[in-house]
């Protein structure tokens, strides 16, 4: 089949690349020249593994390509999916729809009878029924269907290729069978589809995130109980997630949830729910959302609290930048946000990440950063870890512990071997955690 991907950011640029890679004939728009002429040159313009090898396998085999003009992608297919972003407005929690609505303002008029148009951002439940009554201005006979992805960052080629499940929101049976073409692969894998209206499909999405959202600061929540009772928030987290009805995923205690997806989308959700008249019923989003910001001042306290009240005059190392691992994202990056938080305060900060250090600096030019890990640590009264990397998981305590001045650890996302670092002399704390559970002396 032929398609487009309009916008080449995190979703477009993984959507485009992989289609191809099925077999499907795909066009990347961008408006961005820059970032066109790096992905028609076969270089991804972010971390994610495995997409470097489909980019590159897509442009040689000539199945995938790139431009910058609508025209040419009106002319070029009849089926194009949206995938540009959908940030928080400045001015509310809303979402911003600007780069949808101008997709549909330029695109609209150049489309050939027939079209369908597949939205892929994360939008506001309405946004699809709006955009096709506008493209039955600009466009008649065109037709708008939604598609939501439910990519994790750092497996995204992975959950593309092997999706849990499809969701498609459409309003005819010809929009439907596309759709199930498209994916043909995944469908002959056994890869249940839910085919449902446009209004449904937007739903799922926004409902999925605000669930996932909820279960992380429900356990970080619970983290700040453990630490007033003097209990154990990783036992307790590892308890609860034995139950079926429960389970383990996304009951990682810690400094909680960053990046582009979790906290504008359940604030756009809420917003939208009050526009609705329905605002009462997801009222409880506002305090996921606390508790989650809570989480990293949290931190920077705890920090605080461990070099005698103050950071003035004290140097300390940070372990990750990026908002999770397998990424180099740093959009709203509670790693970033710590670091920045306790240089503010006066300590001297060198931050280490495995792949986000370019865009760390982008975003906090002002803080120090390393290439090494030991150069992070060197001559540190505290070490922070607040991005959970396996490389700091591999990292030996007792080579770490020559480097720093004072071998004291925070980890904040609750992921280290305490016992080990305990054992190699590090005095080793942690969030929700009691000291007889994480060793060393207070």
């Amino acid at each position: 089949m032929r398609m487009t991907v309009i916008g080449t950011g995190y979703v477009g640029t993984v959507h485009a690349a992989c289609m191809a890679d099925i077999g499907h004939e795909v066009l990347g728009v961008d408006v961005d020249a820059e970032r066109v002429a790096s992905l028609a040159a076969g270089r991804a313009p972010l971390h994610e593994k495995g997409l470097d090898a489909l980019l590159a396998r897509g442009v040689e085999t000539g199945r995938l390509r790139f431009t910058t003009s609508l025209t040419e992608a009106a002319a070029f297919a009849d089926l194009h999916f949206v995938c540009v972003g959908t940030p928080q407005r400045p001015d509310s929690s809303a979402a911003d729809l600007r780069y949808v609505d101008a997709v549909v303002e330029e695109l609209g008029p150049r489309l050939r009878p027939g079209a369908l148009v597949v939205g892929k951002s994360t939008v506001p439940v309405g946004t699809a029924d709006r955009i096709a009554r506008r493209f039955t201005d600009l466009a008649p006979g065109t037709e708008v269907a939604w598609n939501p992805e439910f990519l994790r960052e750092g497996r995204a080629v992975h959950d593309t290729m092997h999706p849990e499940r499809l969701v498609i929101g459409v309003a005819s049976d010809r929009a439907d069978a596309l759709l199930r073409a498209v994916y043909w692969p995944m469908r002959r894998a056994g890869v249940p589809v839910f085919a449902t209206d446009p209004a449904t499909a937007e739903l799922v999405k926004v409902a999925s995130n605000a669930f996932l959202a909820t279960k992380i600061s429900f356990v970080n929540a619970m983290a700040e109980v453990c630490d007033a009772a003097g209990a154990d928030v990783t036992v307790l987290a590892r308890a609860m997630g034995a139950d079926s009805r429960i389970g383990p995923q996304f009951l990682d205690p810690g400094l909680g949830f960053g990046g582009s997806c979790f906290p504008k989308d359940i604030r756009a959700f809420a917003a939208r729910a009050e526009e609705l008249g329905a605002g009462e019923a997801v009222a409880f989003l506002h305090e996921v959302d606390r508790i989650n910001t809570r989480q990293r001042r949290r931190t920077v306290d705890r920090a605080r609290e461990l070099l005698g009240g103050t950071f003035a005059g004290r140097r300390v190392g940070v372990l990750g930048a990026a908002f999770k691992p397998g990424s180099d994202d740093v959009r709203d990056s509670p790693a970033l946000a710590v670091a920045a938080a306790v240089q503010a305060e006066g300590a001297t900060v060198r931050v280490h990440d495995p792949q986000a250090l370019d865009n760390a600096r982008a975003a906090c030019p002002d803080l120090t950063y390393a290439l090494e890990v030991p150069k992070a640590c060197e001559g540190a009264d505290l070490v922070l870890h607040l991005t959970q990397w396996p490389e700091y998981r591999a990292l030996s305590p007792a080579a770490l512990a020559g480097v720093v001045r004072t071998p004291l650890i925070l980890d904040a996302r609750n992921a280290l071997d305490a016992r080990a670092w305990g054992a190699a002399g590090w005095a080793f704390r942690a969030l929700g955690r009691p000291l007889s559970t994480v060793g060393g002396s207070s």
